[in-house]
């Protein structure tokens, strides 16, 4: 395939914001209901089990470049935002997964932004880990390349976040945590203005709710960072 299939029209911009917290940041606009639900009651009970119940979660794919095995692998992650100046993101990987051992020789890799359109795909990557070698061609998804990092990318998503690893912490009992600098952000053309904000609405990001396994789009906004004290100019 050559380049000019693998790629899709980009404006890169680097700017003092990370994307990974253009991400974060989108989770205030609240989730849209096709049913009223029920008004919650304010008696409390204690659920069986605890759980990590902080709905939603970013719906993440992160690419890297693979092994001897395999050329390059998608992977499922924790994925959440560690510092807007400069730009840093941490990810949690279990230590079963494929890609710890890549994270930790390559160092580098690109978090991808999937849509709701892309709520199979991101599914079957999921459902897939350590049974499919080739997880482009079992998802459907297209190969692309990344700007700055050595690593793939999944030309569908609208948003990629290429990172570098600089600090590695295990965290007993199965789990790995990853802190990267973001070193390069690119969008799909429409995805954010000419001041690189996000346009929400252009980008059906989806979001995974701890709790119920469900996968939920965004709704309708319902306010924006700084409104309490008159700011409309904080993006993150």
């Amino acid at each position: 395939m050559s380049s000019q299939d693998n790629s899709v029209s980009r404006r890169r911009f680097l700017k003092q914001s990370a994307a990974a917290a253009m991400l974060a940041g989108g989770w205030q606009l609240g989730f849209a209901s096709e049913a009223s639900a029920a008004p919650l009651s304010t008696k409390r009970r204690s659920m069986e089990k605890p759980s990590p119940m902080i709905p939603p979660v970013p719906a993440i794919l992160l690419t890297i470049n693979g092994n001897e095995k395999m050329a390059h692998e998608i992977t499922v992650v924790w994925t959440f935002v560690v510092n807007s100046k400069p730009p840093q993101i941490g990810i949690s990987v279990h230590d079963d997964h494929i890609a710890l051992g890549l994270i930790k020789t390559h160092g580098e890799f690109v978090l991808n932004v999937p849509t709701a359109q892309m709520a199979d795909q991101f599914d079957r990557v999921d459902m897939s880990s350590k049974k499919v070698l080739d997880k482009y061609e079992h998802s459907g998804l297209t190969r692309g390349k990344a700007t700055i990092v050595n690593a793939p990318t999944i030309v569908e998503s609208p948003i990629h976040v290429e990172c570098k690893v600089f600090n590695t912490v295990a965290l007993p009992p199965v789990r790995t945590v990853f802190f990267a600098e973001v070193l390069a952000t690119t969008v799909h053309e429409n995805a954010c203005d000419e001041n690189g904000g996000l346009i929400v609405e252009n980008v059906p990001f989806f979001g995974m709710t701890p709790g119920s396994g469900e996968f939920y789009k965004m709704g309708e906004k319902v306010g924006h960072i700084g409104q309490s004290v008159g700011r409309g100019d904080i993006k993150y």
